[in-house]
Formats: C-alpha cells, sequence, structure tokens
C-alpha cells in the first residue's frame, strides 16, 4: 500500500479531480484486474485504449485513474490524474508503487539488434558464478536465482516488470541483468528505473514494421543511454559503425569493447574451432567454450560489465571460461552416424544470420556443405524478408525456405517475398517448404558426411504460432530426431 501522493511523483502531471490523500493498494493497466482501492492507468494501445475501461475500472472499485483524457463522466470517489503519456505515467507509478526496487540493486540493461539474449545470460551466469544471487529478464526465461519463470516478453510491461524486481529484491539479488528492447525503451517499459549500467552490442535493420525507419529505431537506442544518470556506466561495441553514436550524449561514464580497435576492453581471436574461443582480452589469455566472431563480442561487452562493476579482472575471465550461453544460440547437435553438424539458431535478422553462416564458414574444414533452413516471420517487418533470403542463399550452399512463426498471414506469400531478393544465380540454390518440420526433414535427407544443417530463425522457442495458434515446437527436438532417423 502507498500513498497515491508518493506514486506520482516524477510523473508529468497536467491536472488532479479529486484528493491524492489516498492510500492505493495495487497499480493495474488491465481494468480486469482492478480490485478496490486501485489505480488504474489507462494506457492507448495499438488495439485497445484503455481510456475505454475507466468506467468498468471505476464500477471495480478503483480509487485512482491516470490517463491521458479526462473521462466524460467523474465519480466523487474517485481521483483523476491527466498526464501527458499514461505509459510514461506507469513506468514512473509502478516503480514509486514497489518500492523504488531497481535502486537497492545492481540493475545492467543491454541493449542492441543482437546479442542481447546472450549477453545478459551471460551476465547472468557468470555473476552468480562469482556467488551473488542474481535476477535475469531474457527472452528465454526470467530467473530468481536458481527459480525460472516463463518468459512472457523480451521486456514484460512496466507494472510486471517493476513486480518482478521487486520479487528479486525480496528474494535477496543483488545483481539484475536485463534485455532492454527497442519496443521496451519506446513505450516506457523500463522508465523510471535506476540504471547502474547498459550495454550496446550493435544496431542493424530491424523491426521496422513498428519503428517505421531505420534511424527512429536508431533514435530509441539511443535514448535509452541518454537517460542514463551520471554515476552508471555505459558500454558500446566500437566495431558497430554506430557503437559511438550511441554514447554520444549519455551522462554516464563511457567505455569501448573491440576486436579490431584499441579499447578499453580489447580482444583478439587466436583460435576459432567447435571446441570454443581461444582469446586474449587485455593482455590476458583466454579459453571460452563459446564459439563464433559473435560470441567473442558478447564476452568481451560481459567481461567490461563486470569490470566496470567493480569484479577482480583474473577470477571474472576464470567463471567466464566454462560459461554456456542461452538455449538456441548456436546450439549444435553431431548426428553419431554421418557425423553431420545439426545448429540451431535464433538469427531472425540478416545481419544474425551472416554472423552465424561466417562462424560456420571458418568452423569449415573446407568439403562440406552447409544446408540452411530458415524463414521469416509473419506480422513483422517485411523490408528484410529478401535479404534473408538472399543471405542465406550466398553463404550456404542449399537453402529451403519455410515458415517461421506466420501468425496470420500466408505462408506462401512469406516465402515469395524472402524468394523476391535472390540473384539469377542464387535462385538455383533454393526450394521452397511452407512446412518446417518438411523443411528440417528434407535438409538432413540432403546433407551428406560430416556436412552442416543450420535450422535459423526460432532458436529457444517451444512453438510455432500459425494464425493465431501456438502449438508446441521445438527446432532441436526435430533436428535430432531427424539426424536419429537417417
Amino acid at each position: 500500500m502507498a500513498s497515491l501522493s508518493d506514486i506520482l511523483y516524477k510523473v508529468n502531471l497536467r491536472a488532479v479531480t479529486g484528493s491524492t490523500a489516498v492510500d492505493i493498494t495495487d497499480v493495474v493497466t488491465d481494468s480486469r484486474k482492478v480490485k478496490p482501492g486501485a489505480c488504474f492507468i489507462a494506457l492507448k494501445g495499438t488495439v485497445v485504449d484503455g481510456h475505454d475501461h475507466i468506467p468498468a475500472a471505476v464500477n471495480a472499485g478503483a480509487s485512482a485513474v491516470i490517463c491521458e483524457v479526462m473521462p466524460a463522466e467523474i465519480s466523487n470517489n474517485v481521483t483523476y490524474v491527466q498526464v501527458a503519456d499514461s505509459a510514461e505515467a506507469a513506468g514512473y507509478v509502478a516503480h514509486q508503487f514497489m518500492g523504488e526496487p531497481s535502486h537497492k540493486m545492481q540493475v545492467v540493461g543491454v541493449t542492441g539488434t543482437n546479442g542481447k539474449t546472450t549477453v545478459s545470460t551471460l551476465l547472468y551466469q557468470l555473476f552468480s558464478g562469482l556467488g551473488y544471487l542474481c535476477g535475469l529478464v531474457s527472452t528465454v526465461k526470467y530467473m530468481i536465482g536458481d527459480k525460472e519463470y516463463p518468459s512472457t516478453h523480451t521486456t514484460p510491461d512496466a507494472v510486471s516488470l517493476n513486480k518482478l524486481l521487486h520479487e528479486m529484491w525480496k528474494q535477496g539479488c543483488s545483481h539484475v541483468f536485463m534485455e532492454c528492447s527497442s519496443h521496451a525503451i519506446h513505450q516506457h517499459r523500463i522508465t523510471g528505473i535506476r540504471f547502474a549500467g547498459a550495454i550496446f552490442t550493435n544496431i542493424t535493420h530491424d523491426h521496422l514494421d513498428y519503428h517505421k525507419t531505420f534511424d527512429e529505431y536508431i533514435r530509441v537506442k539511443k535514448s535509452f543511454f541518454d537517460n542514463l544518470s551520471p554515476d552508471a556506466f555505459s558500454i558500446s561495441n566500437l566495431d558497430d559503425k554506430r557503437g559511438t553514436v550511441m554514447l554520444q550524449n549519455t551522462p554516464a561514464s563511457k567505455y569501448y569493447y573491440s576486436l579490431r580497435s584499441i579499447a578499453d576492453f580489447k580482444g583478439r581471436i587466436l583460435d576459432n574451432g567447435l571446441s570454443g574461443l581461444h582469446m586474449v582480452i587485455n593482455e590476458q589469455e583466454v579459453n571460452f567454450m563459446m564459439i563464433g566472431e559473435f560470441n567473442a563480442y558478447n564476452l568481451l561487452a560481459v567481461y567490461g560489465a563486470a569490470v566496470c562493476l567493480g569484479e577482480e579482472k583474473h577470477e571474472v575471465l576464470t567463471v567466464m571460461s566454462s560459461l554456456k550461453g542461452a538455449e538456441g544460440r548456436f546450439d549444435y547437435i553431431v548426428s553419431a552416424k554421418d557425423s553431420i553438424i545439426g545448429i540451431v539458431d535464433y538469427a531472425h535478422t540478416p545481419d544474425a544470420l551472416l554472423n552465424v553462416l561466417a562462424t560456420i564458414k571458418n568452423l569449415k574444414k573446407g568439403y562440406e556443405k552447409v544446408i540452411t533452413v530458415v524463414g521469416c516471420g509473419g506480422d513483422r517487418d517485411k523490408t528484410k524478408r529478401p535479404v534473408m533470403g538472399e543471405v542465406a542463399c550466398e553463404h550456404s550452399d542449399k537453402a529451403i525456405f519455410t515458415s517461421d512463426n506466420p501468425r496470420t498471414e500466408d505462408p506462401g506469400q512469406i516465402l515469395k517475398d524472402m524468394e523476391a531478393g535472390l540473384s539469377v544465380e542464387n535462385r538455383r540454390k533454393f526450394i521452397s517448404i511452407a512446412d518446417r518440420r518438411e523443411a528440417i526433414k528434407t535438409a538432413v535427407s540432403l546433407a551428406g558426411k560430416e556436412d552442416i544443417v543450420l535450422v535459423a530463425g526460432k532458436g529457444h522457442e517451444k512453438y510455432q504460432e500459425i494464425n493465431g495458434v501456438k502449438t508446441p515446437f521445438d527446432d532441436k527436438e526435430i533436428l535430432k530426431e531427424c539426424l536419429e532417423l537417417r
């Protein structure tokens, strides 16, 4: 319970009708969850406008309503607070109501197009290995210590997120590592949270269905760093051409990591194979269990964050050497019969797919074929579809275009969009099979001894969404079955 006047701290108020000296029992954005004494925040969503549900919230016993537009009918028993932006207000209000949990822990946010899940997960594993009780907020799962909870979004809504952070603090967590998606930043899901540090991995074209332009996508990512406090740290990828732009106006301390330039956290790859990465980091030689140049960058970001959080460098590298990364990120299995390497990866952007295929190329001994199974999600950024198709064909011996999560779109049309980007030469290298299980089965049947089959796009996901229905589907399990049945 908290006073309404207290939880309105930092909120941009336009008008108040009624008293703010009322006790609030809960903060909700869903009118169906309103109980007597709750504060209902009316959010303007893309499909539903919470303002339409203010009467229902009042009838359910809400003591206060926060909204952008005052309702026509005002109840004498309710306090109405008009704000400039309900989503922004929700962030501040939820954080205050839950007792400012981020002020009591070291919260580190990770943003970028690719690598967010891996970096967040590695940080969680590292600090757990260093003896801390940690929280994790990721695309794959939420963790409080060693307790796992299913993930609903990359970054939950403001109310759910602050309740999760409060629970992490209550359970004794000292550190929290969190993915911060561009949607979450733009929709104010992380507004009000105090970050001890923030990490930028990279940026490539993605989510243009939401942000409309690449410049807007960049601006949203950059705003995360612009709003850090002066006592926070910021870490950016110097080898990304927008790495310095991200930290341009941040009041936080600035640090950079790089494989190619002089940086605060400098890495060099000595060897990269199926056994892992052999690297030099800031003149210290170390072996890692993870594979690929893209993971070398992820490891540098993790090392940099640990150093910024005050951990001893040698101990950090010692623990890091045994870390395995996130589920569905370059997960591989080797068939007993023909030594075919099957790889499952979450790569769902052109840049991520290119990185994975470049890593596979470096693992090849020279004669193995690479067969890639890939699709594109429905109801999402259509501009990347032809690019994904071209990348898959250009860097594979054979590509099989298939369904990812078609959602409400026609799978056949998605495949045509992917085919549209192919050069004349690459048109000879692909086939389209809409059924994902059949596509994986076909890829395995086409593979010969020691060939490599990559199944990209869904990674850790255990479902496939078609026409609004989610049915069980696990790329790794199906790939494993197909390899065993050869």
